[in-house]
């Protein structure tokens, strides 16, 4: 089997077309509640091909040539699956809670690809 990092994506663009920052606090509430029963039984459903269900990401550092700086970029938080393709591993993504129910705006799918020489 092969591993693929899924990375969710969120932007300003699919937040505003939500209407998340409209809702009220209850709206918010139970909004977040859906979501977070939908993702746990989206969890429940691909555990066994879940490596590392992953974690939130927060604020983002970049380092270059020109040193470190603050920098801002969609990527909201990652999953690492195992599937027997990209096609597989991205078909486990489809209708996600993270753009069905949040304000997200998709999963990225990638492979892990072996390190050369390993």
């Amino acid at each position: 089997m092969k591993q693929f990092m899924a990375v969710y994506v969120a932007n300003e663009n699919s937040r505003k077309a939500s209407g998340w920052d409209a809702l009220s606090d209850a709206e918010l509430t139970e909004r977040r509640t859906k979501g977070e029963q939908a993702w746990g039984q989206w969890v429940h459903e691909h555990r066994d091909a879940i490596v590392d269900v992953g974690k939130p990401l927060g604020k983002t550092l970049r380092a270059s040539k020109s040193g470190v700086e603050p920098f801002r970029n969609a990527l909201t938080a990652y999953t690492i699956v195992q599937a027997s393709s990209h096609e597989a591993a991205v078909k486990m993504f489809e209708k996600h809670p993270h753009f069905m129910i949040f304000p997200g705006d998709s999963v990225e799918v990638m492979e892990c690809l072996p390190l050369p020489g390993q």
